[in-house]
């Protein structure tokens, strides 16, 4: 099955950019394009993608109300250069199902297409480490896991709860980039984590990473 994408950005060089990453993937393709947030919502509304790529800075409507209008009609990823809380916290509220810098390289780009397409949410790690960052003590006690954790299963959730990539911490560790992924799958299943995201969470909120 082959994932239909819209990129919204007021930036040729950008969704050309982006184009050429995502058709590149042998299950995804590119639909449409709009240089503005009130043509994304139309063709939006028109083609039936089954995700929007966003940028925040658009004329005529910004991503954020973008997300606001499709939310419920289809999946939105808000893609921008701006990393501000403020801009993360609405857009997730509204219901965005990623949100990434631009910076992020294109192996996160499509990383978070799939996460989308799986009902997942990714967002870019130097922005989940900044959130998680702040948890203190959490309300309730925090379950222990299913499982114990292994010393290299837990190694691996502090590198995930730092952003890192499964590239970056298969390079750090000398492992295949597959094996990481293992691990992670490992982790999840263990802590009751749907994503990366909840490894990190978890990794924080219980003292992992004193």
């Amino acid at each position: 099955m082959t994932t239909r994408i819209l990129l919204a950005d007021d930036q040729e060089d950008v969704r050309i950019g982006f184009r050429l990453i995502l058709d590149a993937q042998p299950d995804m393709t590119v639909v449409a394009e709009a240089a503005d947030g009130r043509s994304a919502v139309e063709q939006a509304r028109h083609l039936h993608p089954d995700v929007v790529l966003a940028d925040i800075r658009m004329p005529r409507l910004d991503g954020l109300e973008v997300t606001r209008l499709l939310a419920g009609e289809t999946r939105v990823i808000v893609v921008t250069t701006f990393d501000l809380d403020e801009y993360v916290h609405a857009a997730l509220r509204d219901g965005a199902c990623g949100f990434l810098l631009k910076r992020s390289g294109p192996a996160l780009l499509v990383e978070a297409v799939r996460a989308a397409m799986a009902g997942d949410t990714l967002i870019s790690p130097q922005i989940t480490v900044r959130l998680l960052r702040r948890l203190r003590v959490p309300a309730e006690p925090v379950p222990s896991p299913a499982e114990p954790l292994t010393a290299r299963e837990l190694e691996i959730a502090r590198l995930v709860a730092h952003g890192g990539t499964n590239a970056d911490i298969a390079a750090e560790l000398v492992i295949s980039p597959g094996t990481v992924k293992t691990h992670i799958a490992n982790i999840q299943r263990k802590v009751g984590a749907a994503n990366r995201v909840g490894i990190a969470a978890w990794a924080w909120s219980t003292g992992q990473m004193v």
